[in-house]
C-alpha cells in the first residue's frame, strides 16, 4: 500500500519513516514495544501532524475503565466535578460529583480548576441525562502507566484489540484524565478525510451507552 511505511528525510539527511501517512497527511505512527521520551518528542517535533495507536496487549490487566461521563461540551457537565477514579476506590469508581452551582452559592469566586468539596452526589441520580449527552467518555485508571504516552503532544490512542480504540483525553478544567472510545471505523474514517490529526473523532457521534 502506498500509504504504508512512507520515506520522509530531515534536513540533516537523516531518513524517517512513517508507519501509515494518509493521503490528507496524517501520519499514523502504531507503537508494540515501549518507547523512549526522547524518541518519542523527535518523532512528534518531526511529524507534527501525527498520531499515537499503542498496542494495548501488554498492559490490558493494568488498565480499568470505568463509568461513563457526558460529553464535556454540554451543559449537564458544566456543573459537575467529578472525584477522581481509582482502581479499589469503589465509591468514584462508580462516580460521584461536586456541583458547581452548589460551591459557587458558597463562594462566587471558585471554578471547576479550584473546587476541592461539597455535597456529594452519586451518579445513579443522573444515569438517563448522562446517557442523553454520552459521546464515549468514560473515567479510567492505569495501574503503572507507560508515563510517556501521557506526556505526548500528539493523540494517543490505545488499540485493546476490540472495535473500540481508546483515547487518552483531560476531560475539562479540573484537569480530570479520562479516556475516550472511539470505533476502529470512525477512526479510520476520519483519518483518511480530516487534515489535522487533532480533528479525528472530534464531531459529535452517537454511541451505544451499554458499552463496557
Amino acid at each position: 500500500m502506498e500509504c504504508r511505511e512512507v520515506s520522509h528525510v530531515a534536513k540533516d539527511g537523516e531518513i524517517h519513516r512513517a508507519d501509515i501517512k494518509t493521503p490528507t497527511g496524517i501520519v499514523i505512527e502504531v507503537q508494540h514495544s515501549s518507547m523512549t521520551d526522547a524518541e518519542r518528542i523527535s518523532r512528534e517535533e518531526f511529524y507534527k501532524n501525527l498520531v499515537w495507536v499503542i498496542d494495548g496487549s501488554v498492559f490490558d490487566d493494568n488498565f480499568d475503565i470505568y463509568h461513563m461521563l457526558p460529553d464535556p461540551r454540554s451543559e449537564l457537565a458544566q456543573d459537575l466535578v467529578w472525584s477522581k477514579a481509582k482502581r479499589h476506590m469503589h465509591g468514584a469508581n462508580t462516580g460521584i460529583f461536586f456541583r458547581l452551582s452548589e460551591a459557587i452559592e458558597e463562594d462566587p469566586e471558585v471554578t471547576k480548576a479550584t473546587l476541592r468539596g461539597g455535597g456529594i452526589h452519586g451518579i445513579y441520580g443522573i444515569e438517563e441525562e448522562i446517557k442523553e449527552t454520552y459521546n464515549g467518555y468514560h473515567q479510567y485508571d492505569w495501574v503503572r502507566p507507560r508515563k510517556t504516552w501521557l506526556d505526548a503532544n500528539c493523540p494517543v490512542y490505545i488499540d485493546f484489540g476490540d472495535e473500540y480504540l481508546i483515547k487518552l483525553e483531560i476531560y475539562d478544567e479540573s484537569g480530570l484524565n479520562c479516556i475516550r472510545l472511539v470505533s476502529k471505523l470512525k477512526f479510520v474514517h476520519d483519518a483518511m478525510t480530516e487534515s489535522e490529526a487533532q480533528d479525528i473523532a472530534t464531531r459529535f457521534y452517537p454511541i451505544n451507552s451499554e458499552h463496557p
